[in-house]
C-alpha cells in the first residue's frame, strides 16, 4: 500500500499542505487502499491490485482541479481589497512624483523660453489637483483599514 502512498502525495505535491488537503489526501488513501484489498480478496495480486485501484479511481487532476476551484473564492475574496488599499498607495506616491517631474518641466520651458513672463504658474494649479484627488483616496483607504482592525 506504499505504492498508493506515494502515489497520493506525488499528484498532490503542488498544493499547500493545509488540513483540508490532508484530509482530501487521507481519504483518497484509504478508498483507494479499500479498493485494492477487495482486488486481493478476488483473487489479484498485491501489485496488479494496487494498480488497478489507482486506475479505477480516476483522475486525480479532476479532484483536484475541483477542489482548487473551491479555494479559489475564498482566497480571491481578500486580495482585491489588499490590492486596492496597496495601488492607493502607490498611486499617490506616482501622482506627486509624476506632478513634480511635470511642473519642473513647465519651470525650465518657462524660464528657458519666456523668462520675463511667469505662466506656469497656471498650469500648476491644475497638476496638482492630481496629487490632491490621490491622497483623498489613499486617506479613504487607510480609514477603512484603521476600521477593520
Amino acid at each position: 500500500m506504499q505504492k498508493i502512498r506515494a502515489y497520493v502525495e506525488e499528484q498532490f505535491a503542488d498544493l499547500p499542505e493545509t488540513e483540508q488537503v490532508a484530509t482530501l489526501k487521507e481519504e483518497i488513501k484509504d478508498s483507494m487502499e479499500e479498493k485494492a484489498a477487495d482486488f486481493m480478496l478476488d483473487g489479484k495480486a498485491e501489485e496488479d491490485a494496487i494498480n488497478k485501484a489507482i486506475v479505477d479511481f480516476g483522475n486525480l487532476a479532476e479532484i483536484k482541479k475541483e477542489f482548487q476551484l473551491q479555494q479559489e473564492p475564498r482566497q480571491k475574496s481578500d486580495k482585491p481589497k489588499k490590492q486596492k488599499e496597496d495601488m492607493s498607495t502607490l498611486n499617490l506616491g506616482f501622482s506627486i512624483c509624476g506632478s513634480v517631474l511635470i511642473i519642473a518641466l513647465l519651470v525650465f520651458v518657462n524660464m528657458y523660453y519666456t523668462p520675463h513672463e511667469i505662466w506656469f504658474v497656471f498650469p500648476t494649479f491644475a497638476i496638482l489637483w492630481w496629487p490632491v484627488s490621490m491622497a483623498f483616496v489613499w486617506m479613504k483607504a487607510r480609514r477603512r483599514k484603521v476600521m477593520h482592525r
